[in-house]
């Protein structure tokens, strides 16, 4: 995040990259998706890891690429392209899947890389624009500006809300 010059000064500084001290600053673990940029929570991320080919059941969601055991827990992978409408991903062993925390449910969603982690004051958020035309919006739970560009910040608890342990 970057400030303007004459807003702050050395003194009001602390030790997190020059945010105001005192500011309530969120980290986020940032990701692409194509050309989009996307972001989750840190304290959500449990991992990063390379694609390695799922498991397809049937009867699961188009966007679901299929599950995969980690270290003995079954988790969907879900393909973030697919999930907002897309065409699915052909992964390659450049793709990651990023292994999140909702709930007392483990998922793993399928990016095309990690990008950064960005430290986002609390007060920079903004909220999605309402409005027909973008559709639905809401599994963004607010938008901020980064050095790389406009980041959608992810809610996955509506992204991937509860279901019975028998669905995805």
């Amino acid at each position: 995040m970057t400030f303007a010059s004459n807003q702050i000064t050395n003194s009001d500084v602390d030790d997190r990259g020059g945010v105001p001290a005192g500011t309530d600053v969120r980290q986020y673990v940032t990701f692409l998706v194509g050309e989009s940029i996307y972001g989750v929570d840190i304290n959500l991320v449990r991992e990063i890891k390379q694609w390695t080919p799922t498991t397809v059941l049937p009867n699961q969601p188009s966007y679901t690429k299929g599950v995969l055991n980690l270290r003995g827990t079954i988790v969907p992978v879900h393909d973030l392209r697919a999930r907002f409408g897309g065409a699915l991903t052909d992964p390659t062993e450049t793709n990651v899947v990023v292994i999140v925390w909702i709930g007392t449910k483990t998922v793993g969603i399928l990016v095309d890389a990690v990008s950064d982690i960005i430290g986002v004051p609390s007060d920079e958020i903004r909220q999605v624009p309402a409005g027909h035309a973008m559709g639905d919006m809401s599994t963004i739970g607010g938008l901020v500006t980064a050095q790389a560009g406009m980041v959608a910040l992810l809610d996955l608890n509506t992204m991937f809300p509860s279901q019975d342990d028998n669905e995805f």
